[in-house]
């Protein structure tokens, strides 16, 4: 088979900046409000700071529906809500809002399951002296679990470069738009283990680094 790489290596770079920038903007973006969410399923749960039965059943609603929707079903569901705010349901600017909607509610299960492993006695410890929650959350239970987060995230971030990939089976762009354009469908194996490797290297660059901070972390 004839393949031009001269031609093929513009859009090959092309579609690894785009899928480095879609996972870079879920998790800044998905990543704070899955954070901000995920301190609020915590907090507002029975014995919370902000014990408040009726927005935590709410929010775990709301939770639980999102999460299990498969994401190729899930960008194509919210294609209303991404064409009002993005103004087209294709490309890359389309994907990334999907994105970061998925990522929030998955992001923020993560973090009230490693919240819910912080001592309760620390924190009615740091109650009985005058702590405000605000000051319980960001000095006490953040720090306290920090390496799971960073394990938890960790794994998040290794999930959005999956999702990255199945975005471009709806002209999403990135590598995985790449491998099922320029690959799959030109029949051309060569280039789909290229853009299939290319992802490992990402996940597997991603997932060291994680873990070695998350040790550091734990070593304190």
């Amino acid at each position: 088979m004839n393949r031009d790489w001269e031609t093929l290596w513009p859009v090959f770079t092309t579609s690894i900046g785009q899928t480095l920038w879609m996972v870079a903007a879920t998790m800044l973006l998905g990543g704070l409000l899955g954070l901000l969410l995920g301190i609020l399923l915590y907090t507002t749960r029975r014995g919370g700071l902000l014990e408040n039965r009726l927005v935590h059943t709410a929010l775990n609603l709301l939770v639980n529906f999102v999460r299990p929707i498969p994401f190729i079903v899930f960008i194509t569901a919210i294609g209303p809500l991404t064409l009002s705010v993005v103004g087209t349901t294709i490309g890359t600017g389309a994907a990334t809002f999907a994105l970061i909607i998925a990522a929030t509610f998955g992001i923020s299960r993560i973090v009230e399951q490693n919240l819910v492993t912080v001592d309760p006695g620390v924190i009615e410890a740091a109650r009985s002296m005058g702590a405000g929650p605000g000051r319980i959350v960001t000095t006490l239970l953040i720090p306290e679990a920090l390496g799971p987060l960073i394990l938890g995230y960790t794994f998040v971030f290794v999930g959005v470069i999956d999702m990255t990939a199945i975005a471009g089976a709806v002209g999403g762009g990135g590598l995985g738009d790449f491998a099922i354009a320029y690959g799959y469908q030109r029949f051309d194996w060569t280039v789909t283990w290229v853009a299939v490797l290319t992802i490992v290297f990402l996940v597997q660059a991603a997932q060291f680094l994680g873990n070695s901070l998350a040790r550091r972390t734990l070593r304190r």
